[in-house]
């Protein structure tokens, strides 16, 4: 869909108001039929270790954004948040330690029973190969649950693959992605974060939606990276879909501003970046979301930070992130959201999606911003405006009442 709807625009695409100039940015995993959704800047340099200064948000603008520093100074131990990605990360505890320690973070380890990293079976060891594409993945979802919920539990599933697909005619008989979302709900995870989406129709992967089918877990699934277009698994119905927002520092009671993450043009369609919003063609419409626009599934649910060009801080040893590296991407948005999830402590009572519904004044409503220019040609299911609307469904957290 996105392709589509960019391509008939393209010649009129503009910049919207007030947007800042598009980053340089490479996409961490760029092959296979389902993809991590991380944005990596290419225009920052990496910093090592060992060096104080770095770019990108820290775990105290998140706090401080989105109204989250008294309960993650209390809450969220006994929560235990699953990261589920494709391929081994070796450096995972190593990198973590890193990001932890330079924010004054507890410590997160093995030994001390606050991290667990596991094979898609759920055993510690047997790993699956290395792939420094979904290495940088992993290190962003095991920092940014570290920096929303600091007291929280990691459990870090690693997949065998992220070859799966159920295209007519080749079908497969399961998904490892999948599977590792069932082992993380088996083995007691109170959220479930996963950065990743598919490439092609949704009908090639709507045959997994059971994996996600887990109520009472908080599942999150990142929108997506490519502007206006909906993605597996953002699109099921048994998930929080999470899109993406531009977040800067404002001079305004809250001390911060969010629009809609959207292309500023240039490049299109094979560049075009902004968080993933529609209408699922696929997906039916679940009970508890009632807009009018669109008869099946919309995407998204909530949002948070996702714009590289407003990104935050990581550590990554591997080849790709060199050091202290500024990501975005909707891969970012997901597990803070899990995060958030976790602070809450509501999981047990949570059926898929559904709690930000019934609780819409408990977040910072999106006004603006657009992923698609122009905007009349989709309106609510790309273009911010009050209340809900798909780009950023009811808006970014405002404390943990939402969620």
């Amino acid at each position: 869909m996105a392709s589509t709807c960019v391509a008939a625009f393209a010649a009129l695409i503009v910049a919207p108001a007030g947007a800042h100039a598009a980053p340089s940015v490479k996409p961490a995993c760029t092959v296979g039929p389902v993809r991590c959704l991380a944005l990596v800047r290419t225009d920052i340099a990496a910093a090592p270790a060992a060096q104080a200064g770095h770019d990108g948000y820290g775990p105290a603008d998140l706090l401080s954004a989105y109204k989250l520093a008294s309960a993650a100074a209390r809450r969220g131990a006994g929560q235990r948040v699953a990261i589920v990605d494709a391929y081994d990360n070796p450096n995972a505890e190593a990198d973590l330690a890193v990001y932890r320690s330079y924010y004054g973070l507890p410590a997160c380890t093995t030994a001390n029973g606050c991290f667990r990293k596991l094979n898609q079976d759920g055993e510690q060891g047997n790993y699956p190969l290395a792939n420094p594409d979904w290495e940088l993945e992993e290190s962003l979802d095991v920092d940014m649950v570290s920096a929303v919920c600091p007291k929280c539990h990691i459990m870090l599933v690693e997949a065998n693959s992220a070859d799966e697909t159920a295209a007519a005619g080749t079908p497969a008989t399961r998904s490892d992605l999948g599977e590792a979302v069932d082992t993380a709900a088996n083995l007691g995870a109170t959220e479930i974060s996963n950065s990743y989406g598919s490439v092609g129709p949704e009908s090639n992967f709507t045959a997994w939606d059971h994996y996600y089918n887990h109520p009472g877990v908080a599942v999150t699934a990142s929108a997506g990276d490519s502007d206006y277009g909906t993605i597996w698994p953002a699109s099921s119905g048994f998930v929080t879909s999470v899109g993406g927002t531009s977040l800067v520092h404002a001079a305004n009671a809250r001390g911060w501003g969010e629009t809609v993450w959207g292309s500023v043009g240039g490049g299109l369609p094979a560049d075009a970046q902004g968080t993933g919003s529609g209408c699922s063609l696929w997906e039916a419409k679940p009970a508890w979301q009632k807009d009018a626009g669109c008869s099946g599934r919309t995407v998204a649910d909530v949002s948070a930070v996702a714009d590289p060009g407003t990104g935050v801080a990581i550590y990554d040893s591997g080849a790709l992130g060199g050091g202290w590296t500024v990501v975005g991407g909707t891969s970012a948005s997901s597990p803070i959201i899990a995060g958030v999830y976790a602070l809450a402590g509501n999981a047990a009572k949570v059926t898929y999606g559904s709690f930000p519904y019934s609780h819409a004044s408990s977040f910072f409503d999106v006004t603006q911003g657009t992923n698609f220019t122009p905007s009349q040609a989709c309106g609510y299911l790309c273009t911010a405006g009050a209340g809900y609307d798909a780009p950023t469904g009811w808006g970014t957290p405002n404390g943990t009442a939402g969620l």
